[in-house]
């Protein structure tokens, strides 16, 4: 298992590369991503308690997607400026990474995280658009390289 989260870091860096680089990443990636997750979700975890895992996440991340699009809206942005498409894409897919108080806890965190590294990029860099799923692929790769030297059993556990 400790090669499938090596791959999972290596995709992680390449989404940081490309979207602080380009703002563009390569659409293949997430899937990858979501593969893997859930595989690794799935050496802790029976299947139907992932299959759970995922299902809550993901409606989670609708939730929290769809009150986003109703305050953009009421602000009259667009929808498409404020948010990319890879973002959407990166928060889909690592809805099945983990039990579902471990996922939105590090996903609150994933963003708090992101929001402090653009403050800090933001005043050297002048950056106009946040690399969100760049810095959240950061934040869920420290993680995962954390549960190479501990007990990851907590992050899956209710």
């Amino acid at each position: 298992m400790w090669y499938l989260k090596l791959i999972l870091l290596l995709v992680f860096a390449a989404i940081l590369y490309q979207d602080s680089k380009n703002r563009l990443v390569y659409w293949f990636l997430y899937p990858i991503i979501g593969i893997l997750v859930f595989v690794i979700q799935l050496q802790y975890l029976p299947i139907k308690l992932a299959f759970l895992n995922s299902g809550l996440n993901l409606l989670f991340i609708t939730l929290l997607l769809g009150v986003s699009f109703v305050y953009i809206k009421f602000r009259k942005l667009s929808f498409q400026e404020a948010i990319g498409f890879g973002d959407i894409l990166f928060f889909v897919f690592m809805s099945f990474a983990f039990a579902v108080v471990s996922f939105i806890i590090l996903f609150v965190f994933a963003l708090l995280f992101s929001l402090i590294l653009h403050f800090v990029f933001q005043k050297k860099n002048q950056l106009k658009t946040v690399p969100l799923a760049g810095y959240m692929a950061l934040f869920f790769g420290v993680v995962y390289t954390i549960t190479f030297f501990n007990n990851s059993n907590f992050l899956y556990a209710y």
